[in-house]
């Protein structure tokens, strides 16, 4: 495995302010399982940050699932992310929805806010 594709704890948000500055000001990519929330950053690489409720997602092992894909998924489309803070947000049909279908809404999300960074 190379580094690009890792996970650091440099590319994670870790705190409330840097989640706060990201739900303030934002651009958001949205469908029936997930809302993409993004914000440009001058760290020079993509950063994620998740927001999986408790109140959306009831069950813990569904929470834990999305965690593990959404993280899965930025991990591997880190190194064509724009220098960005995301935070995903995940919507009640997500916790049933099999790994494939979420797995290309997140790519759409990406994409989407990629293309969205790079117009601006």
């Amino acid at each position: 495995m190379t580094a690009e594709f890792g996970f650091p704890k440099a590319c994670r948000l870790l705190d409330a302010a840097e989640f706060e500055a990201v739900f303030a000001q934002s651009q958001v990519s949205s469908d029936r399982y997930f809302t993409v929330l993004m914000r440009a950053n001058d760290k020079g690489h993509a950063r994620l940050g998740l927001a999986i409720a408790k109140r959306k997602i009831r069950k813990a092992t569904a929470r834990n699932r999305l965690k593990r894909i959404i993280r899965e998924s930025f991990r591997l489309n880190r190194p064509q992310l724009p220098a960005a803070d995301f935070v995903v947000l995940a919507k009640p049909a997500a916790a049933t929805a099999e790994r494939d279908v979420l797995w290309e809404s997140l790519a759409r999300h990406w994409q989407r806010l990629s293309a969205a960074a790079a117009a601006a």
